[in-house]
C-alpha cells in the first residue's frame, strides 16, 4: 500500500516534510557552504557541484543519513544511491536565479527513475528566492534540451530554460521551508526560482537519489551507495567511501567514524 506521504507526491509532484534532520545538521550544511566558499573563492557558491563533493566525508555522512534514506527508500526501494548533489547557495542581496525547468531534462539517467531532496540548510522563502514550482506539471511530457531557450547572461544559475510563453503561474506554489525541512520533487515537475534580493543567505542542498537499477550514462559520473547492494544489470561506477584529513576536510559530528583506523 503507498505511504501518506506517497499518495501526496503522486498527487501534487512534490511533498515537504518538516524537521526531517536536527537543526544543528542543518547548521552544519550551511557551515560547509561557507567553509567551501572560502577555499573555492572563484565559483559561485550557486554552482557548488558534484565534483566538489563526491570525495568529501561530511558530504558522505550527510546523504547516507538514515533520516532522509528513509524518505528516499518509500519512493525507490530499498536499494539506492545519490547519483549527484549540488549546493544552491544564494548569497544576500546578489543571490541568482533559477530559469522554470524540469530536472530531468538535464539528466543522463537511464530510466528516468530519481527522487530529488531538496534540503533546507536556512530558511528558503518568498524573500530570498525559495524554490517555486507548478503542482500537476509533473504529468507533463520531460521537454528536451533542443526545445528550451538559452539565457546566457551570466545572472542564472541554469543557462537554459523553458520558454516564458510555455508557463502559466497562476497555480504556482512558493515552497517556503525552515532549517532541516526538505521538499522532495519529481524530476518532470516545472518549478524555478527568484534572485536573493535579502539581506540573508538562502542555501539548499539538492540530494538526487536513484535505485541501483538506474543506469548513469555518464561514466565520469561517481554515484554514492547509500543503501542496499549495486545492481548488476548495469555498470555504475560507485565513490569510495573517503577518509576524513583535518588539513583539506571540514570538521563535523561524527567525523571519528571517517577517520583511518
Amino acid at each position: 500500500m503507498p505511504t501518506a506521504l506517497q499518495k501526496e507526491y503522486d498527487e501534487k509532484g512534490y511533498v515537504i516534510v518538516r524537521e526531517a534532520v536536527d537543526a544543528e545538521l542543518a547548521r552544519e550544511t550551511a557551515d560547509h557552504v561557507h567553509w567551501l566558499a572560502q577555499r573555492h573563492p572563484d565559483i559561485r557558491p550557486e554552482r557548488f557541484g558534484h565534483n566538489m563533493l563526491v570525495s568529501d566525508p561530511f558530504m558522505h555522512r550527510l546523504v547516507s543519513d538514515e533520516r532522509l534514506v528513509d524518505i528516499v527508500e518509500q519512493f525507490l526501494g530499498p536499494n539506492i544511491a545519490m547519483w549527484a548533489a549540488h549546493y544552491i547557495a544564494k548569497p544576500p542581496e546578489h543571490g541568482q536565479r533559477v530559469l522554470w525547468h524540469q530536472d530531468g531534462s538535464y539528466w543522463p539517467l537511464e530510466p528516468m527513475e530519481v527522487t530529488t531532496i531538496w534540503l533546507a540548510a536556512t530558511e528558503s522563502t518568498r524573500a530570498n528566492g525559495c524554490m517555486r514550482l507548478l503542482p500537476g506539471t509533473q504529468n507533463n511530457r520531460l521537454l528536451s534540451r533542443r526545445e528550451m531557450i538559452d539565457v546566457k547572461d551570466g545572472k542564472n544559475v541554469l543557462e537554459s530554460g523553458i520558454h516564458p510563453s510555455q508557463i502559466d503561474d497562476s497555480h504556482v506554489v512558493d515552497l517556503e521551508l525552515n532549517p532541516g525541512d526538505v521538499s522532495v520533487h519529481n524530476p518532470r515537475i516545472i518549478h524555478s526560482s527568484e534572485p536573493n534580493t535579502s539581506d540573508k543567505w538562502r542555501i539548499g542542498l539538492t540530494l538526487r537519489y536513484i535505485p541501483t537499477s538506474t543506469r548513469v550514462k555518464r561514466e565520469a559520473d561517481r554515484p554514492i551507495l547509500v543503501r542496499g547492494a549495486p545492481d548488476s544489470g548495469n555498470s555504475n561506477t560507485y565513490s569510495e567511501r573517503p577518509l576524513y584529513d583535518p588539513a583539506i576536510h571540514m570538521p563535523f559530528r561524527g567525523m571519528e567514524d571517517w577517520k583511518a583506523d
